[in-house]
């Protein structure tokens, strides 16, 4: 599934870029390496709260710009809270003034944290998780759709999470909002494709993104096929795809990028 430089000439916008151990960041590196210019977005003070921290907003920066394969390749960002009902239009404006039409967007950016299980939930809880990962996702795709100019190329990457496939009793917020993504993607790439616009969803799987502790490596390890935990780079290497030419005839599509994990596959393999 090699892009080559497949994206040369074209601009992505990619959300959520602020960690180098995060899918965010492997996702650029790789578009960055197929010859786009990118727009990316971060939002420090989200990472500041998690257990995993900030990374250097500069050095993230620079190592995506590392990636590039022509000096005629732009890389800016800009940080944003999505939480802000303005939020998702600015960012598209911003990107549009910056390098003149967005040709991808990937919408990776999450809330993460403050969550739980049912007996716990509260109308802010949901509303925050709502406001970050379903409703800036929403309106940044129709932002997107309203400044393409109907050339080739148009692509639509939304992010979900394993909520289908298998329970997650400790974050009902966050599996709602990112349930939200899956369930619209086939009306959105119905609604997009007379633009030419292809819209998929990817979901992940479990990424060690830094914030997986040795304890819960070690036991969710044994539950892949191949005896290791996803990288960011597993799923950045698909989304890399569905954004290039080769990915023109898959739209409307939830992808699971899980490399075989099977949440019911015991703890420990039997010898043998």
């Amino acid at each position: 599934m090699g892009t080559g430089h497949s994206l040369r000439g074209r601009v992505a916008l990619v959300t959520g870029v602020s960690r180098r151990q995060g899918i965010g960041f492997a996702v650029a590196s790789r578009l960055a390496a197929a010859g786009a210019s990118l727009f990316l977005t971060h939002h420090r003070p989200h990472d500041e709260k998690q257990p995993w921290g900030a990374d250097d907003l500069d050095t993230v920066l620079e190592a995506v710009r590392d990636r590039c394969v022509d000096e005629r390749q732009l890389v800016r960002a800009l940080p944003v809270d999505l939480a802000a009902p303005t939020a998702a239009d600015e960012t598209m404006r911003s990107a549009v003034d910056a390098l003149g039409h967005v040709d991808i967007l990937v919408c990776n950016h999450a809330r993460s944290g403050d969550d739980g299980p049912l007996g716990t939930l509260t109308a802010e809880m949901l509303d925050a998780h709502w406001a970050v990962n379903t409703r800036s996702s929403l309106l940044l795709v129709q932002a997107f759709a309203a400044q393409h100019d109907g050339r080739p190329g148009g692509r639509v990457v939304l992010m979900t999470s394993g909520q289908g496939l298998g329970p997650m009793v400790d974050e009902v917020a966050y599996a709602a909002s990112k349930a939200a993504l899956a369930g619209i993607t086939l009306t959105l790439a119905e609604h997009l494709a007379d633009a030419g616009i292809t819209v998929n969803t990817v979901n992940p799987g479990p990424v060690d993104t830094g914030y997986m502790t040795p304890e819960l490596s070690a036991r969710l390890a044994p539950m892949f096929p191949f005896g290791r935990m996803g990288r960011p780079d597993d799923p950045a290497r698909l989304i890399a795809w569905l954004v290039s030419d080769e990915g023109a005839w898959m739209t409307g599509q939830v992808l699971n990028s899980e490399g075989g994990f099977a949440r019911w596959r015991p703890a420990s393999r039997p010898d043998g």
